[in-house]
């Protein structure tokens, strides 16, 4: 399989016409999600003397604490296997532990969902987590960033990198130059386009050619009664599909607004909660149900495709997400406004901002063959989950996948440069974008330890 490669754009590597000034940081972290953050506490607290900058595009701290904030302390969960054995994954998972400090949720009959599963050849992983809510989430990132600020590191929310010249070994942004010693970026998934600009200035090989592609399901907990006993059950299923991201108590379905490189707008859909301290309950729960897609030779760009995936169902939505009753779904019609009222059917869609329709007109045959087999399966493994009112919301896709080559176990792929975070293909959640930040700081610290 070739890498993807493109030569490098001049005007990306030099460095802001009549710039006469450069500000300069030992180390320069661009995005402030778990990935940067675990790298900057990792520098902070083994070599305090560097000078370190968070830079990120947004006026707020970014990444998935953000949203629901749910951590999985488990390997594999996060951690893909090409770059984590389960001995590095679980050391690292003790440092992340030992610096989050969370509190796992409790887990009960689990063994009777795993028998049912095994029987239908599927499994039900059992992961030690975590969940704070989306309210949650923000206050942790509230307190981490005042840890930060007093550990002397500083941050530049707001300011957006445009440029990297490695030679001069300077970024710029849409403020200032700023020269560094060391650069880790870590964009994080929503980042995908930005890290292959930058890799393609830097000269450096990279593979998109992996994407998780499905849809979001909704219902009511009486129908999908395990999230009582296990928060966010992982269930792996026959032909690459999975559940993921599962919300429950005041759980609710939101749209998320992605820009191609044209310009092009599209929607894809997540899921969230809020604290169970601080939201009353809505009897709802929601999860995504998605197939990993796998390119291979003639190598297409998954990222490119996902994206006229997303652009398709906009087109027939309306420039919104599609939504599905099961009952529709199965008798082969559209779902129609007046699918979505509560004298038919037992509950209202918590996201509102989408065109009902028909998901088999949008989502490609294949994917949602295999997609609509693991529901089956999940119906008899928890009863209840495909009841006519259960609502498949279309498209839910995870842009995550490029892989660059790496020169080391860092994660490093220029001499002073370093990349972490799910952009980067190095992790695939919260507790791993941390990990990998960490191990991207120790091969910081080495490389400016030899000067």
């Amino acid at each position: 399989m070739r890498h993807l490669f493109r030569k490098p754009d001049e005007s990306c590597i030099l460095m802001r016409e009549g710039s006469s000034q450069v500000d300069m940081y030992d180390v320069v972290i661009v995005g402030s999600g778990p990935a940067g953050m675990g790298a900057a506490f990792e520098l902070a607290q083994n070599k305090p003397g560097l000078s370190v900058l968070i830079v990120d595009q947004e006026n707020f701290s970014t990444g998935g604490m953000r949203n629901d904030c749910k951590m999985n302390f488990t390997y594999p969960i996060g951690f893909p296997e090409e770059y984590w054995s389960r001995e590095q994954a679980d050391l690292y998972l003790e440092k992340v532990t030992a610096f989050l400090k969370p509190e796992i949720l409790p887990k009960s009959n689990i063994g009777i969902y795993q028998k049912r599963a095994d029987r239908l050849g599927c499994s039900l992983l059992e992961i030690r987590q975590s969940h704070l809510g989306t309210d949650g989430g923000l206050k942790l990132i509230k307190k981490l960033l005042a840890e930060l600020n007093s550990l002397g590191i500083t941050l530049a929310l707001g300011e957006t990198m445009l440029s990297v010249n490695e030679v001069a070994q300077v970024i710029g942004t849409d403020k200032r130059d700023i020269g560094y010693r060391a650069l880790l970026i870590a964009p994080g998934r929503k980042g995908f386009h930005f890290l292959q600009m930058m890799l393609q200035s830097l000269g450096v090989p990279f593979m998109d050619n992996i994407v998780d592609i499905g849809i979001r399901v909704e219902t009511r907990i009486d129908h999908y009664p395990i999230v009582r006993d296990y928060y966010d059950p992982k269930f792996y299923f026959p032909e690459k599909v999975r559940t993921f991201c599962t919300n429950s108590g005041d759980a609710h379905v939101v749209k998320e607004r992605y820009t191609t490189a044209r310009g092009d707008i599209w929607y894809s859909v997540n899921g969230h909660a809020y604290s169970a301290e601080s939201h009353e309950a809505n009897g709802l729960v929601n999860f995504a149900i998605l197939k990993t897609v796998r390119f291979t030779a003639p190598l297409a760009s998954g990222q490119a495709f996902a994206e006229n995936l997303g652009l398709q169902a906009a087109l027939m939505g309306g420039n919104k997400p599609l939504m599905q009753r099961v009952g529709d779904f199965r008798m082969g019609s559209r779902s129609k406004e007046t699918s979505f009222n509560t004298d038919l059917y037992d509950f209202p869609p918590s996201l509102k901002d989408c065109c009902p329709g028909d998901i088999s007109l949008a989502m490609p045959a294949k994917i949602l063959r295999s997609i609509w087999k693991a529901m089956k399966n999940l119906d008899t493994i928890v009863p209840g989950v495909l009841h006519p009112s259960t609502i498949m919301y279309y498209p839910e896709i995870k842009l995550y996948a490029n892989k660059p080559q790496y020169l080391d176990d860092s994660f490093r792929v220029t001499e002073r440069v370093f990349l972490a975070g799910d952009g980067a293909g190095t992790s695939r959640g919260i507790t791993a974008a941390w990990a990998s930040g960490i191990r991207c700081a120790q091969g910081i610290a080495r490389l400016l330890q030899q000067g």
